[in-house]
């Protein structure tokens, strides 16, 4: 597999709180470090990622809010964008589509990462699915077009931008590898701010950093390195 160097500007379209921190955490801590300026949009509240009877969705809502900005201090992303949408209601729209164009637009990432919404040896959840489809239109040709969303370019002064290449995580057909050993300390404790989430991560740490390091270097495998995360990449003509 290819690696692929620290951009300028990334941008993370992730569905839900603690997506983007169990998809690339270490990768964003990675770019950070070398200059990257990261902006993270989280689309839906989590509001319902719980078994528990007693826990209400406006509550469950404010407290994903708070530990995704906890996530995003740890690992020092620059920016970051609710959207705010309820858990499981994401949908392939215009409107949902037209939010990230404007955000694209506005931060003019060279690079976009998002989940990747092909599988076909597994499910995936539906938000997942729903946002990376989303994100990959919104790169190509959306943001391109001038005539698509027009007002954001009449109207909110924005330009037009040209995405070069989206980086799909949660990938079956993984064909980049970013070397993550020097972060994935980064990486855990950002995700063990989802504490609603996590709850090894509340009952027994040791155990928690041991099952996401296997992973990180399950990924790793092949590669030459100790742990990884892996994307496909799709490049988009300009």
């Amino acid at each position: 597999m290819e690696t692929f160097e620290a951009p300028d500007k990334a941008l993370l379209v992730i569905p839900h709180p603690d997506d983007g921190e169990s998809g690339c955490g270490g990768t964003v801590s990675k770019w950070i470090a070398e200059g990257t300026k990261v902006l993270y949009v989280v689309c839906t509240n989590g509001d319902k990622g719980t078994s528990d009877l007693a826990m209400t969705r406006d509550r469950l809502a404010k407290i994903r809010y708070e530990e995704q900005q906890e996530a995003v201090r740890a690992l020092g992303v620059h920016e970051l964008v609710w959207l705010g949408y309820g858990d499981g209601e994401l949908e392939d729209n215009s409107e949902f589509r037209e939010l990230i164009v404007h955000e694209i637009r506005r931060f003019k990432p060279d690079v976009v990462l998002a989940m990747d919404p092909v599988r076909n040896l597994s499910h995936s959840h539906r938000d997942h699915r729903k946002s990376g489809q989303v994100a990959l239109d919104a790169c190509f040709p959306y943001s391109r077009d001038v005539l698509h969303y027009e007002d954001q370019i009449r109207k909110d002064g924005l330009e037009s931008h040209k995405v070069k290449t989206i980086l799909l995580w949660g990938t079956e057909n993984p064909d980049i590898a970013i070397d993550i050993e020097d972060t994935i300390s980064n990486k855990l404790e950002a995700l063990a701010k989802h504490k609603s989430q996590l709850s090894m991560a509340r009952d027994d740490m040791d155990q928690f950093v041991k099952s996401w390091a296997k992973r990180a270097a399950e990924r790793a495998e092949g590669t030459g390195y100790k742990y990884a995360e892996t994307f496909r990449k799709i490049s988009f003509r300009l």
